[in-house]
């Protein structure tokens, strides 16, 4: 008979351990004894083979035991481990269901030595929720890290969401908790219940939960991600062929919610089944070679656009379900677009089911709000020292490269993982132990996790989004670098949109902001954002940015992406402002797309950027040098007076070279001279002043000779006309 403290111990959940009373015990050679904890039950049978044996109640609580003999049972196929529970409930209704408390523990010693030590990166395979089987039993296995917890339990429908009927198995001093129930299968609703050493009872979703409920609910949701059968092999191999340094990249930054609702419901979001058949044909047609999406994880705040994330593993279920989202990018690749997911690491939200003192201490987080939390976005800040946070989230970039095929994560908010005293005030952070600004813990988990990317996936185009001039950040860590591939210009975007809204009478007092660029453009492996930060908050649209009359807007817009496309680097551009959308971008309604039936202007422009996205990637010359001196030169940057620059786009093969004017005056200019690099016969190969895209067709379209005299920065020169408030595109005859 148990002693009354222990059977005290399993009612109350306060039992560490509860696989040492639950479950089968060996009490002799012959002998087995049965135990389960059954609150809900008004008597329990143990069914063996075909025998029916009624258990013993033993607390009026819900404590059952029954006491088997081998020799006792007459079934020939008997054995202790082999049994499973009829329960009758007191509304007269049954269950029969295997005993989770008879199963061995199933996670290897290996695996929690690598995950303690921050170094087990397939880490989404094991924990959370898993459809498995076990000794020939089908059910799901749970895993939940809460190493200062006093009791897990798992919640569900299967239990009446009552924490006292599935108390989990603690993994020795891993810090892991487990438990296996069977019958339990995809689809079904779970939460763990954790007893914190202070008895409270939180009630947490799992921080490994691959999908939960639409939101306000926050259940998760056990799914299986390994059934969606994939065609994208041809994509995955062409891109081993060539280094996306040396590749065209364009990319079309979108926010799924809002880039098209659904028609007969703006409310209702479309599924990424749903977008596939739109939005694919879109983006080809344009000529973008990737597109990126804003956060598609798990959070609660439309509002916050995905990037106060709570479930890092879960797809969001605002666009269907995670089979969705694979279809969806795996028809991109089929059509030859790369996926790039924005990806959120900085922090977390304090939401209570969320990963907040998680176990009831600072578990994801710093116990010290000075390291752990962000004041201006009120969230938590990750304890990126921690080896199981780390590991937690180096895995959690990983999961996106493995089990949905993305080919590149840009990383948000990374100026405030490096610095201490981010957007804080003195006496509100913490030196670091030199006695410095920088989060050296966040740097390494910054270098570490790059360099386990690049090791299983090389070909992944890690991307970070950082404001300040820190060094290397797309330099590798054995030079000092973060060991990003690229980053984001946002000195570039700031200098060019501040340029673009003056008047352009006054637009040669700003002439540096058009040039200084070059002076850091290769310093970094940069791309270039027109971003929708740019869009939101008062800032206004990129088109309402732009001075003068309706047709200068849209001459100017057009002259803004000439500037973005032949300038060094890679290129993004957020969605709408591809055809000129006038509002602010807003993430609860679709894209004014009926601006495209109501003015040939925007229709215009849309065909401007598919034009301009095609020049581009068929000409070498404008992206295969895009982060060496080698691939630049400067014709003319001194004409300020005309707001005119020029300049070369080189190829490897300097012959294949592009020459750019761009004049940001709406003066046309007649036999203005410009400078060449070459003794070569020069023709207009591309012009933004064409009536084909709303411009005003002041462009010669000639053939020009190259007159052996120096110019400004060159050797050769000509005369042609420069349209207003437009770029022109030189190509050397052949």
């Amino acid at each position: 008979m148990l002693p009354n403290d222990i059977i005290d111990k399993i009612i109350n959940s306060e039992h560490h351990d509860p696989f040492q009373v639950l479950g089968v015990h060996f009490s002799g050679d012959d002998m087995a004894v049965i135990r389960t904890f059954q609150p809900h039950a008004k008597f329990v049978d143990v069914l063996i083979g075909t025998e029916t044996k009624r258990m013993n109640s033993i607390h009026d609580k819900g404590m059952f035991e029954i006491e088997i003999s081998r020799l006792s049972c007459t079934d020939p196929d008997f054995h202790p481990f082999s049994y499973r529970f009829q329960i009758t409930y007191f509304d007269g209704n049954t269950h029969i269901t295997n005993d989770p408390y008879r199963f061995l523990p199933q996670l290897g010693d290996v695996d929690k030595y690598l995950f303690n030590s921050g170094t087990h990166y397939s880490l989404y395979n094991h924990m959370g929720a898993h459809v498995i089987t076990c000794d020939n039993i089908q059910g799901t296995i749970f895993r939940v890290w809460a190493p200062a917890a006093k009791r897990v339990s798992v919640l569900g429908n299967f239990n009446g969401w009552d924490g006292r009927v599935h108390p989990m198995r603690s993994l020795e001093n891993s810090g892991i908790w487990e438990l296996f129930l069977p019958g339990i299968d995809q689809n079904e609703l779970y939460r763990f219940e954790i007893k914190t050493q202070h008895n409270e009872i939180l009630a947490k979703s799992d921080p490994f939960q691959f999908f939960g409920e639409l939101r306000p609910n926050t259940a998760s949701i056990v799914r299986n991600l390994e059934g969606y059968t994939w065609g994208d092999g041809d994509w995955q191999n062409s891109k081993r062929e060539t280094p996306p340094y040396n590749k065209p990249i364009s990319i079309y930054e979108i926010h799924p919610g809002s880039w098209k609702r659904d028609p007969n419901d703006p409310e209702r979001f479309l599924t990424f089944r749903e977008l596939a058949v739109t939005m694919i044909p879109y983006v080809k047609k344009l000529g973008f070679t990737h597109i990126e999406l804003m956060p598609v994880m798990e959070h609660p705040l439309d509002e916050s656009w995905g990037y106060q994330v709570t479930g890092p593993f879960s797809f969001t279920s605002r666009y269907g379900i995670p089979e969705d989202f694979m279809y969806f990018v795996d028809e991109c690749h089929q059509n030859s677009i790369g996926v790039i997911l924005d990806w959120v690491p900085a922090h977390f939200p304090k939401d209570s089911y969320s990963l907040g003192r998680f176990d009831g201490t600072a578990l994801y987080e710093h116990e010290d709000p000075r390291k752990g939390a962000h004041p201006e976005w009120g969230t938590l800040i990750y304890n990126y020292g921690r080896k199981e946070v780390s590991n937690f989230l180096i895995a959690n970039a990983l999961f996106y490269l493995d089990k949905y095929h993305i080919d590149g994560l840009r990383v948000d908010a990374v100026a405030s993982m490096l610095y201490l005293d981010y957007s804080r005030k003195d006496g509100e952070w913490i030196p670091n132990c030199y006695g410095g600004h920088e989060n050296l813990e966040a740097i390494e988990f910054i270098r570490h996790m790059n360099a386990v990317v690049y090791q299983y996936h090389p070909h992944t185009l890690m991307v970070a989004e950082e404001s300040t001039s820190f060094f290397g950040v797309s330099k590798p860590s054995e030079a000092g670098g973060l060991g990003f591939g690229f980053k984001w210009n946002m000195g570039w975007m700031n200098d060019i949109l501040s340029y673009f809204s003056k008047d352009p009478l006054f637009r040669k007092f700003h002439h540096n902001a058009l040039t200084f660029s070059i002076m850091y453009a290769f310093s970094e492996n940069f791309i270039l954002p027109l971003s929708h930060d740019e869009v939101v908050h008062g800032k206004r649209s990129l088109i309402d940015k732009m001075p003068g009359d309706i047709w200068q807007k849209f001459a100017n817009l057009r002259l803004l992406f000439m500037t973005l496309w032949m300038h060094p680097g890679k290129k993004l551009l957020f969605m709408g402002g591809e055809f000129g959308q006038w509002s602010e971008w807003y993430c609860k309604t679709s894209l004014d797309w009926h601006l495209l039936e109501t003015n040939e202007l925007h229709a215009k422009l849309v065909s401007f950027v598919a034009d301009l996205n095609w020049l581009y990637r068929k000409n070498p010359a404008l992206w295969e040098q895009d982060f060496t001196y080698e691939g630049f030169q400067w014709l003319d940057l001194e004409d300020r007076d005309n707001s005119i620059i020029s300049f070369v786009r080189y190829a490897k093969n300097r012959d294949d070279h592009v020459v750019c004017i761009l004049n940001f005056t709406p003066q046309t200019h007649y036999f203005y001279k410009i400078g060449l690099p070459s003794g070569s016969r020069y023709r207009e190969i591309f012009c933004s002043d064409d009536p084909i895209y709303g411009g005003s067709n002041n462009s010669d379209k000639a053939t020009y000779l190259s007159i052996p005299e120096p110019h400004a920065q060159a050797k050769f020169h000509t005369t042609l006309t420069i349209p207003p408030l437009a770029g022109v595109l030189l190509k050397p005859c052949s």
